[in-house]
């Protein structure tokens, strides 16, 4: 047949439609083919002692067959195409082959059986062996027919996803470093090749991460409804599930508005008239556009492997939920029991890291701890094991190169609490204290014959007296199976801490060489901050108390001792505490020779108190936790203290101050009753000691300790004051001497 009639027929009215039906007929159905997900492949490992799932597709009503160790099982696909069929238990060894037939026939090569591992986090679990300690060396030896690796890719997905683009590989020096970031895990293979040495089975290693993630993406829906702390984000999935009553009601309303603004907008334009702003799409309704949001990469990179037989999981992330403390537990139980539940075998064995210490930045010391705390509590959740690694981290990489050490600490908890040999599987973790005297005696799980690593007394350790001080570095000694602590001047001590500092690398150890979990413990006493850090605190006495979460147009203080005090005073003190949200108080306190006489204008300087100060002070006693310059008798003093508007010209000439941005040098303007500034400086320092701006605003204030790391450093513009969950300003003078 030539194109032109070809062509011809074609056009024909009709022909084209019969040649459709009848290329519909013969076609066989999408599913006509039996398929596997790729988690299924020719060198894989499957789990032994342990029923296995084998699913796929193929044709609505097709018989499937899977034969496996002699064994078949059969099937029928769904009406949706899906079929299942569950494998008895088998024990470790190999090669098999496992063939599924239907329609067509699978056969898959090489097939071990042995023990499987999930292992999931973020950028230290994703860091691969050629970017860790000893890469060469350790390449060049990555030679484990034994040893199978399963690295799936990074993506995340809004829906539950039933199939990844990856496949199982042998551990050869080639493939240990293809893909990934570096290659495959490093944490994750030095775990696999210790297990593989001790066990001497096969082991399957499932590489599932993504380098400075959250948690919550990997968290399923089921997860945090199963958990009240976290369950207000299973919320917001409803709102962004479009099977959902929340989301079809949401989006109802949203409907009904744009149906309205139609309406209006066809009538605004017959009368030619303004159109009225058009709704916006809410944003809780919007698709997932990130990494970071719940739920989108257990979709992508977890649900695809549900129900592929696990002995367990491994896990090490943190770095990114480092500030949530307590919080983190919460997460940790949705992600554990979440995935727990999707799985046939229930509470499979869930192994994670503490992450080590780092600076991250100017951050208070005490954050990091305290999600140390978190992470373990969170072996308070059945089958759980920690392994901590202070001793192997680096205070100047936030990726630790000692991964060797990471696997095997993980490795040796596997084998004491999965396989249940006799090993020592962690250093010691607190257990209780008892006080006798100047001295607390404190005993540990895990203890095995205490020492330190370097010969030394033991480290980081610290105590508080009941009566007075805060927390004192302390003196610590082996005695027995214990540990005593005390320190000099604390007569009655109270609490202990123990590597209680985000850079804190302690020396304690047991006979295994395990290092110490951090911890504190023992009752604190509530003590007032300015009491316990300030040392001339006792020298002044109460003029104001502002909480200031109250800050108005009119300020009205807590405790106003203004009229009750009437004797000369020859000192003025400001004392700052601001909580953050995610973080530990941050305090500075501020004493100064005074500036005036008149106790109503050393307050918040409203047009109503008469203060405006622009002016140098002197004789600066400066107490602070933030990274401030601290000293007695500091020069370079100066005061802005006015109710005005102001721009960044230095009209004064404070030497250092800067023309183009808000600083320690800024001019005053019209309206008096304006923007308003409450601001002390170390001008010889170039820094803002404290700053309280717009106090009109009230939750949009201005409220800063230190200089603020934007363009503006007095706060200036900041707006920030809701981020701060406590907020306070005392103020106080000395007696004339």
């Amino acid at each position: 047949m030539s194109y032109k009639t070809a062509l011809r027929l074609w056009r024909h009215p009709t022909l084209p439609v019969v040649i459709l039906a009848l290329v519909l007929a013969l076609t066989p159905p999408i599913f006509a083919d039996v398929r596997l997900p790729k988690i299924f492949g020719d060198h894989m490992v499957l789990q032994r002692d342990q029923p296995l799932t084998v699913w796929g597709w193929a044709a609505p009503g097709e018989q499937v067959s899977v034969e496996f160790l002699g064994q078949v099982t059969s099937t029928s696909a769904s009406a949706q195409g899906e079929w299942q069929v569950e494998l008895p238990p088998a024990q470790a060894g190999g090669p098999h082959v496992l063939r599924v037939t239907g329609a067509n026939a699978i056969e898959l090569q090489d097939v071990l059986v042995g023990e499987v591992w999930l292992c999931s986090g973020q950028s230290n679990m994703e860091m691969g062996v050629g970017l860790c300690l000893n890469p060469e060396e350790e390449i060049a030896a990555a030679n484990h027919p034994q040893l199978r690796l399963f690295q799936l890719p990074k993506k995340l997905n809004a829906e539950p996803q039933t199939d990844v683009e990856a496949a199982w590989s042998r551990c050869t020096p080639e493939t240990i470093v293809q893909g990934g970031w570096g290659g495959f895990s490093a944490a994750a293979y030095y775990f696999g090749r210790h297990l593989q040495r001790e066990l001497n089975v096969p082991i399957g290693l499932i590489q599932s991460a993504w380098g400075g993630t959250r948690i919550e993406p990997w968290i399923p829906p089921a997860g945090f409804a199963a958990v009240p702390a976290v369950s207000d984000i299973y919320e917001q999935l409803q709102l962004r599930n479009p099977r959902s009553d929340q989301y079809k009601e949401r989006l109802g309303t949203v409907l009904a508005a744009v149906e309205d603004w139609l309406n209006a907008a066809r009538a605004a334009r017959q009368s030619e008239t303004p159109v009225p702003e058009m709704p916006t799409y809410p944003p809780e309704l919007l698709l997932p556009n990130g990494p970071q949001q719940p739920a989108v990469l257990y979709n992508a990179m977890i649900h695809p492997l549900v129900p592929f037989a696990l002995r367990g999981a491994i896990w090490y992330q943190g770095e990114s939920n480092h500030t949530e403390g307590m919080l983190y537990t919460e997460k940790m139980k949705a992600l554990i029991e979440g995935w727990r539940s999707l799985w046939p075998g229930g509470a499979f064995p869930f192994y994670y890291v503490q992450i080590a210490p780092f600076p991250y930045g100017d951050e208070p010391s005490s954050t990091l701890p305290k999600f140390w705390e978190a992470q373990t509590a969170a072996l308070t959740i059945p089958h759980t094991g920690m392994a901590v690694i202070h001793d192997v981290g680096d205070l100047d990489d936030i990726h630790p190169k000692n991964k060797q050490e990471v696997g095997r600490r993980l490795a040796l908890i596997a084998l004491a609490k999965t396989y249940g040999q006799e090993v020592i599987y962690s250093g010691p973790v607190y257990r209780s204290l008892r006080i006798k005297d100047d001295k607390i005696y404190l005993r540990f799980y895990h203890s095995n014959g205490l020492k330190t690593r370097d010969g030394a007394p033991p480290n980081h350790f610290a105590v508080i007296d009941q009566e007075r001080g805060g927390f004192v570095n302390a003196k610590a000694a082996i005695v027995g199976d214990e540990i005593v602590v005390s320190a000099p001047g604390v007569e009655n001590p109270v609490a202990v801490s123990f590597a209680w500092h985000k850079l804190a690398e302690p020396n304690l150890v047991n006979a295994a060489g395990l290092p110490a979990a951090p911890f504190r413990a023992g009752a604190v006493p509530e003590r007032d901050l300015l009491e316990m850090k300030v040392p001339e605190a006792g020298d002044y006495r109460l003029v104001y108390d502002l909480d200031l979460a109250k800050l108005g147009a009119d300020i009205h203080y807590d405790i106003d001792n203004s009229t009750a005090i009437t004797a000369p005073f020859d000192r003025i003190a400001y004392f700052v505490e601001l909580q953050p949200s995610d973080g530990e108080t941050r305090f500075l306190y501020v004493s100064l020779d005074a500036f005036t006489d008149d106790l109503k204008m050393i307050g918040v300087p409203t047009l109503a108190s008469g203060a405006h100060f622009q002016q140098p002070v002197a004789q600066m006693n400066v107490w602070s936790n933030t990274g401030v310059q601290n000293g007695i008798g500091l020069t370079g003093g100066y005061i802005e203290f006015w109710p005005n508007n102001y721009t960044s010209a230095n009209a004064a000439a404070v030497p250092g101050a800067s023309q183009q941005v808000y600083d320690f040098g800024d001019q005053p303007v019209d309206p008096t009753d304006g923007y308003g500034s409450m601001q002390l400086h170390n001008a010889t320092a170039e820094q803002t000691l404290f700053a309280i701006n717009h106090w009109r605003r009230g939750e949009r204030a201005d409220i800063g300790i230190g200089n603020r790391d934007e363009r503006h450093s007095d706060w200036t513009f900041a707006g920030n004051a809701q981020s701060y969950s406590v907020k306070r300003l005392r103020i106080l003078v000395r007696d004339r001497r």
